[in-house]
């Protein structure tokens, strides 16, 4: 096969797997609305959607489930979009904002702002808290990056991240001023979109957008670092800029979605390994399908949540771990090599 044809037929696939991933999320979307405490038939739900039928039925559907549907799928495609551009960067399939200690970091500046009452004060305060924990934790892990070409310490300054933020946040639960500080906070530790509305999105919206739009920009450069920094280099990529925008992008698309739902880990690890046989180990091609795959997970993982019989609902952080934690181990187990 010529190189014009192999060229074609990636383009095809691509286009294949980009229209299935968005069906798909289009019908788990639409299944979100269905299903809950109390099923709803298909005809109330799309006359909800439409603005007609029972009253009951559109607070139900277009105020509670759709826009937790929503905002589930945002964060996913957040979080599946930053760790595929954040493996792209750091030529490293397990990086990730949750692995690295980035979401822990985002968490904690949320929970600071709960802890001195400044939610209440400003509803940008949540989203600015959380992208500003953000956008310092991935600086730290690529500035981490340029000194080590080790996967095992980039992990392990992950890990101490994440146990450092969580000691913090730990202790501010111990000093929580009163039981409802403490509840919020345990909140975003766990991670959660129960009770979100679409006034929440917009106030993470534009964050969310920004950070993507960065993503996205600059993902040919992500292409370009497979080759290795000189090889990139040479071929006229500034590699101090694509650093600085992909962790300025995943800060702000990762700080977005801390403010949304807390922390959820594993989605950006396990999306974009899934998706990257599909584009060839492409980073730059493996962004939107990685984005798109991710938001179905969180989407799929909320309804469960949702559907399981227990006496309180499971927070969607806890059950996205019980998945993500194995399929992590098993990409960890699947590596040939660790360059030390």
């Amino acid at each position: 096969m010529s190189h014009s044809a192999a060229a074609a037929e990636d383009r095809r696939q691509l286009r294949v797997t980009f229209a299935a991933l968005t069906f798909a999320c289009v019908l788990v979307l639409f299944a979100a609305c269905l299903f809950g405490s109390t099923p709803i038939e298909i005809d109330r739900v799309l006359a909800a959607l439409l603005g007609r039928g029972d009253l009951g039925d559109q607070l139900v559907v277009v105020h509670i489930r759709l826009p937790r549907a929503i905002t589930a799928f945002a964060v996913g495609a957040a979080l599946g979009a930053s760790g595929a551009a954040l493996q792209g960067l750091l030529r490293n399939p397990l990086a990730e904002p949750g692995v690295l200690g980035v979401s822990a970091v985002a968490s904690l500046g949320a929970t600071g702002v709960l802890y001195y009452g400044y939610a209440a004060l400003s509803a940008w305060a949540m989203p600015l808290a959380a992208i500003g924990g953000a956008l310092m934790g991935t600086a730290l892990i690529a500035f981490a990056a340029l000194r080590t070409t080790s996967v095992v310490t980039l992990i392990l300054i992950g890990v101490g991240l994440s146990s450092f933020a969580g000691a913090a946040m730990n202790l501010m639960m111990n000093l929580a001023p009163n039981p409802f500080s403490l509840a919020d906070m345990v909140n975003w530790m766990l991670g959660s979109v129960a009770n979100r509305s679409f006034l929440d999105l917009a106030f993470a919206a534009p964050f969310l957008v920004a950070g993507l739009g960065v993503l996205f920009t600059v993902r040919r450069g992500l292409s370009a670092l497979t080759l290795g920094e000189e090889a990139a280099s040479g071929v006229g990529l500034n590699l101090r800029r694509q650093r600085l925008l992909v962790v300025l992008g995943a800060g702000l698309a990762t700080g977005a979605a801390v403010s949304l739902a807390g922390i959820i880990g594993f989605i950006g690890i396990v999306a974009p390994h899934i998706i990257r046989p599909m584009v060839d180990h492409d980073p730059a091609r493996s962004l939107l399908p990685s984005a798109l795959l991710a938001g179905l997970i969180l989407v799929l993982a909320d309804i469960g949540v949702r559907l399981m019989p227990t006496v309180s609902e499971l927070k969607l952080g806890v059950v996205a771990a019980l998945i993500g934690a194995p399929a992590f181990m098993w990409i960890a187990m699947q590596r040939r090599s660790v360059h030390d």
